[in-house]
């Protein structure tokens, strides 16, 4: 199977459009969030060796490390959400003729579930490590690339919004009610730290441009 990553934009955009249901949203969260990360390692290297930031040399090597490291988390997190959907479906399509059948087809989708909610979630974690970098970045970046830390910061957080999304769809499959209340609430942990940097970003940036 063809890897979306290495498809161009065009056929990728295609792909999401068609009517298969994957790619979906959540490849769509990673592909974002990833973006988001591209758009700082930009502001890194635009930063690094020019005059009036030689005091930030240092943390600025050590943000694009960083940065770089998530580009190439998020960028592989597009084609596994992708594949966790695709177990769920096969795991759907599991014989369900006998009781022992139906025993091992139910545990098998609430493995495959979890699996399908926790990628998401992933991309999450990745996306909101995205939005501090920015955070850094706007105050001690380029101050003629302000706006793409900014941008890096509207992307990423439209990809812990969308990622979490796609957690909570899973989570109504799944029937363990502990690990549904302990992940919804992460997710809502999430979601309040995601509101308020990037809103911290934002006011930086607009404040600065």
């Amino acid at each position: 199977m063809t890897k979306l990553v290495t498809l161009t934009v065009e056929m990728f955009l295609e792909e999401l459009a068609s009517s298969s249901p994957a790619p979906g949203g959540g490849s769509a969260a990673a592909l974002s969030g990833a973006v988001g990360t591209a758009l700082s390692s930009m502001v890194c290297n635009l930063t690094t060796g020019k005059p009036g930031y030689e005091t930030v040399q240092q943390d600025i090597k050590e943000i694009l490390e960083k940065s770089e490291s998530l580009r190439k988390d998020l960028t592989g997190l597009i084609d596994k959400d992708t594949e966790a959907f695709n177990q769920v479906m096969k795991t759907i399509k599991m014989p369900k003729e006998t009781n022992e059948q139906k025993e091992q087809r139910r545990n098998a989708l609430q493995i495959a579930f979890k699996h399908a909610a926790e990628v998401p979630f992933e991309t999450a974690q990745k996306c909101v490590q995205v939005i501090d970098i920015a955070h850094i970045l706007a105050q001690k970046g380029n101050k003629n690339s302000i706006s793409d830390a900014a941008v890096s910061t509207v992307m990423a957080h439209a990809g812990v919004q969308a990622a979490v999304l796609n957690v909570r769809i899973n989570l109504s499959s799944i029937k363990d009610s502990a690990y549904i209340q302990q992940l919804s609430r992460k997710l809502d942990e999430l979601m309040h730290y995601t509101n308020e940097k990037s809103a911290e970003v934002l006011r930086i940036v607009e404040k600065n441009l």
